[in-house]
């Protein structure tokens, strides 16, 4: 019974650290065009939280359509810090690019991946 009261607050803390690194995400796209010189720590610093914990909390079962789908949004994961990084690096908006094709990624995985456990079971 303890150790199942341990995992689920590890489980809760993760979800809430996942949480955290998007809300990140999302305020330090916006606040680019409000504070620029603030945005891009704000939005590495989400990126860096959200894909820490896609590859931490990643999906451990299913098939082979599950596990390349989890590819494919660690790929979106790490297009989101290359963005961070592009809004350190670069003066123009590079970074929208790279934020475009890791949310794109994100965004195709999030519906699949549900599809594709469903389906296995």
């Amino acid at each position: 019974m303890c150790l199942s009261l341990k995992i689920d607050s590890a489980m809760k803390i993760k979800q809430l650290l996942y949480y955290a690194g998007a809300v990140l995400l999302l305020a330090g796209a916006a606040v680019k065009m409000i504070l620029p010189v603030y945005a891009p720590y704000i939005y590495t610093a989400g990126a860096l939280l959200f894909a820490v914990m896609q590859f931490v909390c990643r999906e451990r079962g299913g098939g082979l359509a599950v596990r390349r789908l989890v590819f494919q949004q660690q790929i979106g994961g790490v297009a989101l810090i290359a963005a961070g990084i592009l809004m350190f690096t670069h003066v123009r908006n590079e970074w929208i690019v790279a934020m475009l094709i890791g949310a794109l990624f994100e965004l195709y995985t999030a519906f699949r991946i549900p599809q594709e456990i469903a389906r296995s079971k």
